[in-house]
């Protein structure tokens, strides 16, 4: 028992969903679950609606105040947390992590398991392990089994679609000679663009793959917008360009469609970025519904849910290569084995997945295609608060 109590909950909102694209020669856009609507198909990169980032800090009776996040484009997370789980964390002791987490999600049943709640638990689960790493001061990958290797291999994911195939395969040069030997770039069509959709989609891999050459790994993104027929005959048509994944090619709740999808794929297929918690995983790993698991710990339930993944993964000797390269993944990341790799969203371009590079201090920068991790006590964040300011006047 530590001797330290959690004195207040703080969340904060940030961003309206606006991207801008100035530049860009020309409006990148990728295919998504809405693109079967017309209206959809050519948004960037998503909809993210008002809130794309929720921000949970946890101060505790001693002042430290650990920080974390919760998934993206959640709106209701701060009346989740406000009226729903701060009075089961506040007064308690947050080195209790097993304890509250599972106080949270067995008193979320009814309406949670998934989603906003599962989201919400994350970011507080995050903020409490920042702060049990800053009471003992040690990185929280100590508190999670130490480092496992002092350098991981990140691979440059950007690389939308775009009208211009030059300027594609021009960006993709670009990230090779920053020295990144692996890529992943997105998928621009899906079943309602027929035909002549399958052939964009060859075109914008063909491009890629002809600018970097066979040595460069390169994967694709397929964003949950294809169903399993189109996936099939797809993956087929990709097998000459040699790619080191598919990813998200079917909704996640298709799990049966992706075991199908596995059995006949001669590209390994990944997802698992918008699963929940260990049951949904549960379901993935006894299914053989995925060759690379792909959570985001702001999103399956914080660090003390992600670990448990991580290891039902290693039991069966399946990579997890999580979704983002946010810190509060990165220590899973350098704690556990069964990680060759991992994500790492370039600070290029505002707007698309630069979030934790807009607030955030502490983020490690890749150098010869690979990051390290600092020995800062928690995770290793610290705050911007002019930049956080700044978004909650912009949004308001």
């Amino acid at each position: 028992m530590s001797t330290h109590k959690v004195k207040r909950i703080t969340v904060r909102e940030l961003g309206d969903g606006k991207v801008e694209n100035s530049n860009r020669k020309e409006s990148p856009w990728l295919c998504t679950p809405a693109s079967v609507f017309p209206d959809f198909r050519d948004r960037i990169p998503d909809y993210f609606g008002r809130h794309s980032l929720v921000i949970v800090e946890i101060e505790t009776d001693t002042g430290i105040v650990g920080v974390g996040s919760c998934g993206t484009a959640n709106a209701g997370i701060k009346a989740v947390i406000d009226q729903h789980f701060a009075p089961l964390i506040l007064g308690e002791d947050p080195f209790k992590v097993e304890l509250l987490w599972s106080k949270m999600y067995r008193s979320s049943a009814r309406f949670g398991r998934r989603g906003v709640a599962i989201s919400a638990i994350s970011g507080i689960d995050i903020a409490l392990w920042d702060i049990m790493g800053k009471a003992l001061g040690v990185p929280v990958y100590d508190l999670l089994g130490g480092r496992s290797k002092e350098q991981v291999q990140v691979y440059a994911s950007r690389l939308y679609a775009l009208k211009d195939l030059d300027q594609l395969a021009d960006e993709a040069r670009g990230y090779v000679k920053e020295g990144f030997t692996m890529l992943k770039q997105r998928f621009g069509f899906g079943p309602a663009d027929g035909v002549k959709g399958m052939k964009g989609n060859i075109a914008l891999i063909k491009a890629v793959r002809e600018a970097v050459g066979d040595e460069i790994e390169v994967a694709a993104d397929a964003y949950m917008g294809w169903d399993l027929e189109y996936a099939i005959k797809m993956e087929r048509e990709l097998r000459p360009y040699g790619l080191k994944w598919i990813e998200e090619a079917l909704m996640p709740h298709d799990v049966d469609g992706y075991s199908r999808l596995c059995a006949l794929s001669q590209t390994q297929i990944s997802h698992g970025e918008h699963s929940y918690t260990r049951w949904d995983f549960q379901e993935i790993i006894d299914k053989k519904a995925a060759h690379i698991l792909q959570p985001d710990v702001n999103r399956v339930g914080g660090i003390t849910e992600a670990r448990k993944i991580w290891a039902m993964a290693a039991a069966k000797d399946l990579p997890v290569v999580p979704h983002g390269n946010d810190l509060h993944n990165l220590h899973l990341v350098f704690s556990q084995i069964n990680t060759p790799f991992t994500e790492y969203f370039p600070n290029v371009w505002d707007g698309a997945n630069t979030h934790f590079w807009d607030i955030y201090e502490g983020n490690p920068v890749q150098k010869g295609g690979h990051i390290s991790l600092s020995t800062e006590p928690g995770l290793g964040y610290k705050l911007k608060e002019s930049a956080v300011e700044k978004i909650l006047l912009e949004r308001s």
